[in-house]
This record gives C-alpha cells, sequence and structure tokens, in this order.
C-alpha cells in the first residue's frame, strides 16, 4: 500500500482485518500528515435527512451531469449506493460530525446540486476523518498485521510478465532503495494538481508514483482534466509557493460579486448594491452561487479578465457574508464555519465578519489518474489504485465534497473485495533472483546519480515555477489551440534545460532538494501529456473548456458525435504515447445538454 490518505489508511486497515499481511509506504512522518487532513467541507450520502427529495438515484445523476457527461455510469451509481454505509462507519469510528439540536446528523450544500446532503465537521471534515481511518490503521500495525514504513517515497513499480509485484522505494533518512515484493500492490497516493505550482495541494503533493507506474505499462486516463476551486485565497505576491483553499461550503451563506464599474478600487464598504454584480445569480438564477466548481472559476476569471477583479493584485472577487450575518446573526454564523474565519484572519490580517473575504479560482483536483476497470486495477495485473490517482468517479469535472467520498469508499468498501477476487486467482509471490533485485536498484540509483551530477544554477524550484506558468497561462481554465502549440514547445525547452541547468547539492544521504528535483522530473514529462490530451480534445466539457467551442453565451460545448470517451493514455518504448479510446454508454441517463441556468 503506497499512501497513507484516506483511500491508503481505510484499504490497509480493513485488508489488515481481513488477515492480510499489509505493507504500507509512506513519504510523511506520520501517517496523518497525508493531504486528506487539508478537505474542509464535506463528504456527500444520499441519506436524505433533509426530506428535501434526495435519493441515491439523484445523487447518482448529479454526479454524472457534474462531470458533463464524462464519467462511467456504474462507478457513479456504485459510490452513490456505497455512501449510505460509509456516513454509519465513519459515525461508528468517532468522527464527530455536526448535529442539529434534535441529535440528528445536520446537511448542508455544495456546489452543483440542489438538495442537502453533505455531512461535515465544521470545517475539518477530512481530518476527522482521517484520524477515524489512521486509528483503524495504528490497531492494526499494533497487532502486527501491518508494517508501516514512514519517510520511505516510492520509486519504481516492479513489474513481471505484465503484473505488478512490488515497488522500489527509497529511505528518505537514510538513501537507501530497496525492492519490496508483493503479491498486490495498491497505489493511493493522491492527485497531481500541484504540478501547477500555485495551487491548494501541499507543497509535498506530487504524481510520481502513478508516473513511475505509467512508465512501467499502466494506462494514464484524462491527465488535462484537472479542477480549479473557485474558493481559493488569491495569490497575494511572488513569493508565494502554494494557495490556501476556503470550503466551498462558504457558498451556503456567502454572496459572491465584483463592482459593476471596471477598476473600482473603492474598499467593499463604499461600494452600493447597485453598483455591484452579484455574477452568478444572474447568470445562473436556479443555482446561484452553488453553481458548479468549473462554472463558477470560470465566471470568476472571467469578472477579473474583464477588469472587475479586486485585492492588492485585482486578482480576486469577494465572497460576502453581510446578508447572512444580518440574518442569522454572527453567533450562527461562526458556529458554522468559525474555524475557516480564524484561519483566513490568520492568513490574511482580514476580519471576513466585517468585510468581505476575498477569494480567487486556484488548481486543486485532478479528475484525471491511472485508468482502472470496475474493480479499480490498472491494466497492469496486481496494480490497484484507488482515490484520486485514480480517473474513475468524476468525469470531466467533481462535484465537492465528493472527493472524500470516493476516497473513502475505494478503501472501505470496494478495494477490500476486488483484491481478494484477484489475489484468489493468485500463487503466493516469490522473492526474485538477486541479479534481478540488484538491477533494479541499480537503474533507479543511476536516475538520482545523473540528477546530482547536472550541478548547474537553477534549483528544482525555480523549474516548478516557471512549469507552473506555462501550464496556467496556457493549459488551465481556458485553452485554445494556438496556446497549446506553443505550451508544448516551452515545455519541451524546459524539460531540456532541466537537464542542463538543474542544480542539486551534494551532500549527506538526506537531501530535500533530491526529492524535488525527481518529483519535478516526472512533473515535466507529465506536464507534455497534459497538453496534448488537451489538444486532442477538440471539445469543451467540464473543467476542459476550449475557447473554440463554447456556447453563444459562453458555457462549455460538447461533442458527444466525436468525443463521449476517456482519453487512455499508453506509454510507447521511446517516450511517445499511444491513444486508446474507452467509449462512455449511458443506459440509465439520458445525455443533454449541461445547464444550471
Amino acid at each position: 500500500m503506497v499512501g497513507t490518505g484516506l483511500a491508503g489508511s481505510s484499504c490497509a486497515a480493513s485488508l489488515s482485518e481481513l488477515g492480510f499481511q499489509v505493507e504500507v509506504f509512506t513519504f510523511h512522518e506520520s501517517p496523518r500528515r497525508a493531504h486528506s487532513v487539508a478537505a474542509q467541507g464535506g463528504i456527500n450520502a444520499a441519506k436524505d435527512y433533509k426530506n428535501d427529495g434526495d435519493s441515491i438515484w439523484r445523487m447518482f445523476y448529479d454526479t454524472v451531469k457534474g462531470g458533463d457527461f464524462r464519467s462511467r455510469e456504474a462507478n457513479v451509481y456504485r459510490m452513490a449506493e456505497c455512501s449510505l454505509a460509509l456516513i454509519d462507519q465513519a459515525v461508528a469510528q468517532g468522527v464527530p460530525f455536526a448535529r442539529e439540536y434534535s441529535g440528528y446528523l445536520s446537511n448542508r450544500s455544495f456546489g452543483g446540486v440542489q438538495v442537502s446532503r453533505t455531512f461535515y465537521a465544521r470545517g475539518q471534515t477530512g481530518q476527522q476523518l482521517l484520524q477515524g481511518a489512521y486509528q483503524a490503521l495504528m490497531r492494526q500495525s499494533q497487532i502486527g498485521n501491518v508494517r508501516l514504513h514512514t519517510r520511505h517515497e516510492m520509486m519504481d513499480l516492479w513489474v513481471e510478465e505484465g503484473k505488478a509485484k512490488g515497488i522500489v522505494a527509497r529511505n528518505l533518512d537514510t538513501g537507501e532503495i530497496k525492492l519490496h515484493v508483493a503479491d498486490a500492490v495498491v497505489l493511493a497516493t493522491g492527485g497531481y494538481g500541484k504540478i501547477y505550482y500555485l495551487s491548494t495541494l501541499a507543497m509535498n503533493c506530487n504524481a510520481s508514483a502513478i508516473w513511475r507506474a505509467h512508465k512501467q505499462g499502466a494506462f494514464f486516463a484524462a491527465p488535462s482534466w484537472t479542477q480549479f476551486h473557485p474558493t481559493s485565497l488569491p495569490q497575494m505576491g511572488d513569493y508565494q509557493s502554494k494557495l490556501t483553499l476556503m470550503s466551498e461550503s462558504l457558498r451556503n451563506d456567502g454572496r459572491i460579486w465584483v463592482p459593476i464599474k471596471s477598476g473600482d478600487n473603492r474598499p467593499p464598504h463604499e461600494i452600493p448594491e447597485e453598483e455591484r454584480d452579484y455574477y452568478l445569480e444572474r447568470k445562473y438564477p436556479s443555482y446561484g452561487n452553488l453553481a458548479p466548481r468549473d462554472i463558477s472559476s470560470r465566471a470568476a476569471k472571467e469578472q477579473i479578465d474583464n477588469g472587475h477583479g479586486v485585492g492588492p493584485m485585482n486578482n480576486a472577487v469577494y465572497l460576502d457574508f453581510k446578508d447572512a450575518i444580518n440574518r442569522d446573526g454572527k453567533t450562527a454564523i461562526e458556529k458554522r464555519y468559525g474555524n475557516l474565519f480564524y484561519m483566513y484572519k490568520k492568513i490574511t490580517g482580514m476580519d471576513a465578519f466585517k468585510e468581505p473575504m476575498l477569494i480567487s479560482p486556484s488548481a486543486h483536483f485532478s479528475m484525471g489518474g491511472l485508468w482502472v476497470d470496475y474493480e479499480l486495477m490498472s491494466n497492469l495485473e496486481g496494480l490497484f489504485v484507488l482515490g484520486e490517482a485514480n480517473f474513475a468517479d468524476h468525469g470531466a469535472n467533481r462535484l465537492g465534497a465528493n472527493s472524500l467520498l470516493q476516497a473513502c469508499v475505494d478503501g472501505y468498501f470496494i478495494s477490500p473485495h476486488t483484491i481478494m477476487n484477484y489475489l484468489a486467482g493468485e500463487k503466493p509471490i516469490e522473492d526474485p533472483k538477486p541479479e534481478l533485485s540488484h538491477e533494479i536498484i541499480d537503474t533507479n540509483q543511476k536516475r538520482l546519480d545523473n540528477l546530482l551530477a547536472i550541478q548547474g544554477n537553477k534549483t528544482a524550484e525555480e523549474f516548478h515555477k516557471e512549469l507552473g506558468k506555462i501550464l496556467y497561462n496556457k493549459c488551465g481554465l481556458i485553452r485554445e489551440k494556438q496556446t497549446l502549440l506553443k505550451a508544448k514547445t516551452e515545455l519541451k525547452n524546459l524539460r531540456d534545460s532541466f537537464y542542463k541547468e538543474l542544480l542539486v547539492p551534494k551532500g549527506s544521504s538526506l537531501n530535500f532538494e533530491l526529492e524535488k528535483a525527481a518529483r519535478m522530473e516526472d512533473y515535466l514529462e507529465l506536464a507534455q501529456l497534459i497538453v496534448e490530451d488537451a489538444l486532442q480534445r477538440e471539445e469543451s466539457c467540464g473543467a476542459h473548456f476550449r475557447a473554440e467551442h463554447q456556447t453563444p453565451d459562453g458555457e462549455a460545448k460538447r461533442n458527444d458525435n466525436e468525443f463521449q470517451f476517456v482519453s487512455v493514455w499508453e506509454i510507447l518504448e521511446n517516450g511517445n504515447h499511444n491513444l486508446h479510446k474507452e467509449h462512455l454508454d449511458f443506459e440509465s441517463i439520458k445525455v443533454s445538454e449541461r445547464s444550471y441556468k
């Protein structure tokens, strides 16, 4: 098991509970440092506690529509079905979900939905869910069924005769590289949104595990489908290396607006109501401020690009709680979102109870990932991929609060069964011949030695920042053919300079810069595939918005006749890629124009 977020910890604990011996790898010093802790707003389940007409079917339809009809029906329906049991599982583990005065679990709404199905623990839902999974994992570790390898990073996947048979991992403290054999390998290593540099993801989030598996033959699906979150804190200066997420749940009570007058730099309290444009409420009256993330992010970018941006760098819009505070009182709003308001004040120095929050779109979630079948197994037998590391459930856009759900459902309910199905037909693994083990280890050591030997004058961080700018500007919220072609050229030049100008300080085995450089090398290759995928998909769908393909009123225009498929990329020996197409058949849902007006 590689990764100890919600998907990894829950799967490892569940398999161990069933009697399997599990080895768990994380590059963190503790499994609790996994990025699942950063998810704030909630987790979806179709329990219909509010009696507002929710159901498994409605959740299934909302999710397929939210992904712009670019996801598998069967996977999505299974996720909606399992959502009911998942909430019970989490409550049994002691996750402190918010409750009504009556004692019933409380719900709120998220973008793209007109019912309340999101269960939450203030603004710390991911952290609380991870505590539950972590406790289950540590229990199994204590009794000896789980062997935990902290501060170990996966360097490569060992494949023999088309089957995954283990991983190559590096001890980040000692520098030792070792081959670990296994009867099955599970990757639960999260997404690659950090490739954009300025993103809501933690600094150490990376794509190396899934990219290394891809280079060993695992197919990569829909790499260009990357979501931009509409309620991130905006960039405040060139010194920043990441952005901070503000939970989408804030859009339940906050109203988003910009000044009607372009370049209006008056303080927000000096701008009267008639001079404010509540543009989401104007453009999408049925959903208003709860329009889906891709639509809300593009709408914000449109306002900013047209000169209506606010804040020190004119790169943000307002999220205003004045009306909600007047209606419900400050105490009620503080009870719902208090820690988020505190976090905002700590970071910006501004009090969102007294003035609107500044928010801006930011790279966030990757809907793409390694291709998996219905049993969550890659085309490489024995390689299972869970959570955000696979492509399976979200199509071209993820609805809010479905991320925690997918990770938990994959880990607790699906993979323990499907992995068992696979192992039932396998003979126990045998250790490889010593010479093969040495060859695999030497190959990975040589890769690191080559990076150390370059000794140029630019750090991996500087290359990452340049890469992020190329992707943000040319393959971000809005894409078009000419800029994508320019991006291909710029990425090739950047990669060439990486192998000439990279500087990794030589020294002890504990080398953070070497870790960054290896991850950056993988990012540079993945970035080329992202742009290639965006170029070949001549349509707009969800978070993939091609400027050439839009409706007269500026919405995404799909091309179902030619592109109703998932792009599945196979790497060839020369580093090029071959495109396979997984056609999407919709038997239960009628494919229609995606409208939230």
